[in-house]
């Protein structure tokens, strides 16, 4: 039997045991926290079509970065940017015109990579549609009714006013309508119900066949990419997001397992940087861009 003197001399050490393993657990705990990223994926209505587009680039990020993803879903890019000033969102999906406010605001924004388009090139183009018989002219264009996608949308109010511009107009001299989806405004203006409508290029040439033009055109825009939170997200992990997405063939070794990724994801990615946005702040400039439909 130990004597008190020894039983004395043993408690200490006991005690810094159990006081390692305690700090050992906390700090795995806060590990395993860590681990888990909350994705914020391109604003839709219909959640069950946002899960289909991106939950195969979910499980593959998880299963490549051993992590686990959470879906957060929002309404629109306003809610997007909101939440992710707020520390609520780690990784998100964005168009260059969103990322350029959000950047504006919350300065631990980085690009991490831009999606290739179908083209193959991490780039698109917006435009201007009219019917194919329209007799509409760009040059000093006043009270017509144009469609519009959503505020940030970059082919939205940014684009058709930088066109607009180019021609001597101004989007503010006319009517105009958020109509919130590109395929919304083409078809509105399919059916003669706007004159004008502001789309991505690629989606206005699929419905030429129903009498859909483009009159304008921008120049190459960047892609839209993967955005981390440099606040709640560590550097490690974010390098990993981006080496994992950027290492994917898609036109051979990677082909089959892509095709079951979204449309706008499934065309390989390149590593993005903040200056890539340049173009967009330029076109913007320093005006603000109106969050409300001007009718009259």
């Amino acid at each position: 039997m130990r004597s008190p003197l020894a039983l004395h001399a043993v408690i200490p050490r006991l005690l810094t045991i159990l006081f390692t393993l305690l700090a050992i657990t906390a700090s795995m705990t806060a590990t395993a926290q860590a681990e888990t990223i909350r994705f914020a994926p391109l604003p839709m209505e219909n959640r069950e079509t946002v899960v289909k587009q991106y939950r195969p680039m979910v499980l593959y990020l998880e299963k490549t970065l051993n992590v686990t993803i959470e879906f957060v879903f929002t309404e629109n890019y306003a809610d997007i940017i909101n939440n992710f000033a707020k520390g609520q969102i780690d990784l998100a999906y964005l168009g260059p015109l969103p990322y350029v406010e959000l950047r504006a605001k919350v300065g631990k924004a980085e690009p991490l990579v831009h999606f290739n388009e179908s083209s193959g090139q991490p780039m698109y183009t917006c435009a201007i549609v009219t019917l194919a018989d329209s007799p509409l002219k760009l040059q000093k264009l006043k009270n017509s009714k144009i469609a519009l996608t959503q505020p940030l949308s970059t082919c939205g109010y940014l684009s058709v006013n930088g066109l607009l511009k180019e021609q001597g107009s101004r989007l503010e001299d006319n009517r105009y309508t958020y109509l919130d989806k590109h395929d919304a405004v083409a078809l509105a203006v399919v059916r003669g119900e706007y004159d004008a409508g502001g789309l991505k290029t690629a989606i206005g040439k699929k419905y030429s066949h129903l009498g859909l033009k483009i009159v304008a055109e921008t120049a190459p825009m960047p892609s839209f990419g993967m955005v981390g939170n440099r606040a709640t997200m560590s550097t490690a992990t974010m390098q990993a997001v981006r080496e994992a997405l950027i290492k994917l063939d898609p036109v051979a070794a990677d082909k089959e397992m892509l095709a079951s990724w979204g449309d706008n994801l499934r065309y390989g990615a390149v590593a993005a940087a903040d200056k890539d946005y340049d173009v967009v702040r330029k076109f913007k400039g320093t005006g603000q861009i109106p969050t409300a439909n001007k009718n009259q």
